[in-house]
């Protein structure tokens, strides 16, 4: 990817997103996200090279979502991003186990730990170190 592909990735992540407040709206996304050809990236690890869809996007999707439902066990979502909740082309997440904070005017703030992009997207430094359990999740889908 180009660095003017890469600055206009980081700038779309850092535009105006809508928050998925209730877990009734995060399955309504889903749903829309299932439908199309989306790339899938796990911040800390390597940039996907192709979009996924079908099957193998709806396992991904559902997996992640039974992920957040058991480490964000609240009655509300509100760790999901999407820039436009009807039509989204990049959805932010929010690790349940990593949230960082936006009060901190000093501090970096935390990237999300996964986004998805129906556009090649560019990476995104973290310096956090990758829990393992995150590790080991992502590993359980890149098996040969």
């Amino acid at each position: 990817m180009d660095s003017v592909a890469a600055a206009a990735f980081h700038a779309r992540l850092k535009g105006t997103f809508s928050g998925i407040l209730q877990w009734q709206q995060l399955d309504a996304l889903w749903d829309r996200i299932k439908s199309g050809q989306w790339f899938f990236y796990q911040v800390g690890e390597t940039l996907p090279e192709k979009t996924l869809s079908g099957d193998e996007l709806a396992v991904r999707i559902d997996a992640l979502n039974t992920l957040l439902r058991h480490d964000h066990d609240y009655h509300y979502c509100g760790i999901v991003y999407a820039d436009d909740v009807e039509a989204p082309t990049l959805v932010k997440v929010y690790d349940p186990n990593n949230l960082g904070s936006s009060c901190s005017h000093n501090a970096t703030p935390t990237p999300p730990r996964w986004i998805l992009s129906t556009a090649q997207p560019a990476l995104v430094e973290s310096y956090a170190q990758m829990p393992k359990n995150r590790k080991h999740w992502w590993q359980m889908f890149n098996r040969e």
